[in-house]
């Protein structure tokens, strides 16, 4: 048999055969707290009730476990040694109706695929919970592993006495036995189901809301995370965000939530941010807050809130028929999650937001080789896997934000009420969407889809102004360019915005920049005139793509780029603001902005931005401008002279504000300097204090990682931190801080846990690679460049893909940006033209990153050379 990687051809065909009427699904979990081998397996009983389209076809059910027991078809045994190759249970010779009943030891999980198992080492508690999307249920229970099979499921999971068992359905009568039994879902996929048990802390409260027509409906809501991280849950924050979001979606969609109660569960370990189990929705426990963090952090996870309850309907109750089409759930998330967002909560700013973060992101992967369509070409799982990307996420939200200007916010969400009602728990393509909402906006959606869904890359808009005698506007057009390798010019839907100034207080003078003229218009072909401003006095910016309605690379003509040299923290629109800096990175990615000017701009004008998440995405920048664009002569002096900023930008932030916290923690991510290491060293030991600046635990790490990478906290150091902070954070950190030590034995000791071994959780395999990964220790690190492409291969053939794609994305020697590295990569390339296309993915966009650094230093090193 083909194995574990199922294909769509194969998916096809299965689908075409197969409708699932039923699953019962029993699981015995109580191995879980047994000690040593006890603990490897779990019993799962799993029957299957499903109908052949052709009897007598043969077929295959889905499970990677360990051990079969039995199997039985119709009534009759069948032999697991003869049909269970370890991926897949061949089914031949079947009846129009089926029942099929597979009783097998599967495997707890630690690289948080399938049933995931965490001792806590804080007091040795045990919890699980699954994890599945794309296709790894079949770890936990046998299956049809394919979205388009959705079926109603019973779940029946035997636990530890007193241990808190969840389900997508609300429990069914009274434990007993420590046997929970859970209400039947309404059909979905097998990627969305879910168990999660253990000892957990479990708060409840509840959310109704009474329709026009006098029906009421009342939600269960539940929320729970390690009794270790209880004193630092704010649960009513969680629910607060849940009702709010719950009351936005009722009053948009049309359509009651359709899956019974709501739990929020946090968990330990987990490879995401969130999945959308209906009923059951789990998040990484990260976004319980242990220590002081700015509002970016709320609003970040509020978002993320709001993300996976937009699935409940986009993705859940209407789910895509393949992978093809993830973004018909993702990208819907994505962009209603920050619709909800700014509409219903107190993060009125998720635009800026999203303008900021999301859409970096996007644009970051739609210039990589591996770029595709929102619209993909998914052939397999792996392909599946890898997709989970920018482009299925953030440009799709993008692209959507960009339809809603098209054609009206009330088409759109009319588009979305049809589109539940007509394919309510059933499966769709493409095709269905845009169908209602052509129905409801009078359009031709085609050649919009061609252009927006079906293509790949992104377009680049540049004003081009003309003026005449009396410095007023004569012609202002919109220059639009694509990339060679991705030619197609799009229909953008924009605003223009023209800024200058006006005699106001502004932190950086006494006038700050302001837009007096706006207009929109669409953008078509290469050149667009925007009559509207013709006539109007010279502005001193003008920005294309005002308010961020559309997806693009945003340029500057010289005049604008001069004043924003000089201006840029007097412009006063937070989102104009957001804008200008999002296109400055990008000219600094794209090597036509040194890194040293953009790296100026942050230093100048950084400690004037307002907006905390804005600001956190230019410490990042500056980071990855430090480590990878700026020309390697000069890079220690850029780095010293940006720790100066931050440590002025630090004692100048407000006490306890969320800007100072902010600048603490990106003065002690750059590369440090004597005198900044003996800051952060007496911040942690209590002789330096900064006036407001809380060192809880969590900023103690930040602190101690670099003094570790610098060789001033050695073993002994980590460990006592260690002891103060003895819980699972504390141990990932001191994993982290011990593999960042300049040390040739450390790194080999690093390297030998992640490449050689399969003994850490995938949680420590992530602190490792970050603590090995220090780019101040690029001559340490060399020698390992040749060791990583001599061992990706086996990495990927022995590895579950979760832990693979980790080792790989995060061992490339992306810390020797030199011509040696770019060749070792593209020898390798070049070599293993079989191996596996998702492994060649990775490499091929680490490789770009890689040779965009080049081109970077490049740029730096030409603007060095200028007299």
């Amino acid at each position: 048999m083909p194995g574990e990687n199922l294909s769509r051809d194969e998916a096809r065909e299965r689908g075409r055969l197969l409708s699932v009427d039923a699953y019962d699904v029993a699981l015995d979990v109580r191995s879980a707290v047994a000690p040593g081998p006890d603990a490897a397996t779990f019993r799962s009983r799993t029957t299957i009730r499903f109908r052949c389209a052709e009897p007598g076809a043969s077929t295959f059910a889905d499970l990677l476990a360990p051990q079969v027991t039995s199997v039985s078809l119709n009534g009759r045994e069948l032999d697991p040694a003869e049909v269970f190759d370890g991926t897949r249970i061949a089914l031949d010779g079947l009846a129009a109706e089926n029942t099929l009943t597979v009783d097998a030891q599967c495997a707890y999980s630690r690289t948080g695929e399938g049933l995931h198992r965490f001792v806590d080492p804080e007091d040795g508690e045990v919890y699980l919970y699954t994890q599945y999307e794309p296709a790894d249920a079949r770890r936990v229970f046998a299956n049809f592993e394919q979205p388009d099979l959705k079926a109603p499921f019973t779940f029946e999971v035997t636990a530890p006495e007193g241990w808190t068992v969840l389900s997508n359905g609300a429990q069914e009568g009274a434990t007993e036995g420590g046997r929970h039994r859970f209400a039947t879902t309404r059909p979905i996929a097998t990627y969305i189901t879910a168990v999660v048990a253990g000892p957990y802390h479990y708060v409840t409260d509840n959310y109704r809301r009474t329709f026009p027509d006098g029906t009421e409906l009342e939600i269960p809501l539940g929320a729970l995370c390690r009794k270790g991280l209880a004193k630092h849950f704010d649960a009513d924050d969680v629910f607060t965000v849940t009702k709010q979001g719950l009351d936005f979606f009722h009053d948009h969609f049309d359509f009651p939530y359709p899956f019974g109660k709501y739990d929020t569960a946090f968990v330990p370990e987990y490879n995401l941010g969130a999945m959308e189990n209906p009923g059951c929705v789990t998040f990484r426990e990260e976004f319980i807050f242990r220590g002081k963090v700015t509002e970016a952090s709320f609003e970040r996870r509020a978002n993320v809130i709001l993300h996976e309850m937009a699935h409940m309907w986009f993705g859940d109750l209407v789910t895509m028929e393949w992978w093809d089409d993830l973004w018909l759930k993702e990208s819907y998330a994505d962009f209603m999650g920050s619709f909800a967002q700014v509409e219903a909560t107190r993060f009125r700013d998720g635009w800026i937001t999203f303008a900021n973060r999301r859409k970096a992101w996007a644009y970051r992967a739609d210039q990589l080789p591996s770029t595709h369509p929102v619209t993909a070409d998914i052939r397999d799982l792996e392909d599946a896997k890898l997709n989970f990307d920018g482009i299925t996420y953030a440009k799709g939200a993008s692209v959507l934000k960009q339809l809603v200007a098209y054609v009206g916010q009330d088409a759109f969400l009319e588009g979305a009420r049809r589109y539940f009602k007509r394919h309510a728990y059933g499966n769709t393509r493409l095709a269905d969407l845009l169908a209602v909402l052509e129905e409801t906006s009078g359009r031709d959606l085609a050649a919009w889809s061609r252009a927006w869904l079906e293509t790949a890359g992104v377009n680049s808009l540049t004003p081009q102004a003309t003026y005449d005698a009396n410095g007023r506007i004569t012609e202002l057009s919109v220059l639009q360019e694509a990339a060679p390798e991705q030619p197609e010019l799009r229909p953008h839907r924009v605003a223009v915005g023209l800024y200058r100034s006006r005699t106001v207080f502004s932190e950086s003078g006494d006038s700050a920049l302001v837009r007096y003229a706006r207009a929109e218009v669409d953008v078509t072909g290469p050149r667009t005139a925007v009559p509207e401003l013709a006539g109007l006095e010279r502005p001193e910016l003008i920005l294309v793509n005002d308010e961020d309605l559309t997806y693009c690379k945003v340029r500057f003509d010289e005049g604008s780029l001069a004043t924003l040299r000089t201006r840029l923290g007097d412009l006063t629109d937070p989102m104009a603001r957001a804008l200008c800096w999002a296109a400055l990175w990008g000219l600094t990615r794209d090597g036509l902005m040194p890194a040293r000017d953009y790296l100026d701009l942050v230093r100048r004008f950084g400690g004037q931005e307002t907006d905390i998440g804005v600001l956190q995405s230019l410490h990042g920048q500056v980071q990855t401008a430090l480590e990878h664009y700026a020309a390697p002569d000069r890079r220690e002096r850029a780095a010293h002279e940006q720790a100066e900023g931050a440590l002025r930008e630090l004692r100048l932030a407000g006490p306890g504000s969320g800007h100072q916290l902010s600048w603490a923690r990106h003065f002690a991510a750059l590369p440090a300097t004597p005198s900044g290491l003996q800051l952060l060293q007496g911040l942690l030991d209590g002789t330096a204090k900064i006036d407001g600046l809380e060192v809880d635990q969590e900023l103690r790490w930040s602190f101690l990682e670099p003094l570790a990478a610098h060789g001033i906290a050695d073993e002994a150091v980590i460990t006592a931190e260690l002891a103060r902070d003895d819980t699972a954070s504390g141990r990932r950190y001191q994993v982290r801080c011990l593999a960042a030590r300049p040390s040739a034995e450390v790194k080999a000791r690093a390297w030998a846990d992640v490449v050689e071994s399969d003994a850490l959780s995938n949680a420590l395999v992530e602190a490792t690679i970050a603590g090995f990964a220090q780019p101040g220790q690029r001559e340490l690190l060399a020698p390992y460049a040749p060791r990583y492409f001599a061992a990706i291969e086996r990495i990927w053939q022995e590895r579950s893909i979760e832990i693979a794609m980790s080792v790989v994305r995060g061992l490339f020697p992306s810390w020797l940006v030199r011509q040696s590295t770019l060749d070792a990569a593209d020898a390798w390339l070049a070599e293993h033209a079989q191996a596996a296309p998702a492994l060649r993915r990775l490499v091929l966009e680490e490789r770009d990153d890689l040779a965009r650094a080049l081109r970077a230093q490049a740029c730096d090193e030409t603007a060095g050379a200028r007299p």
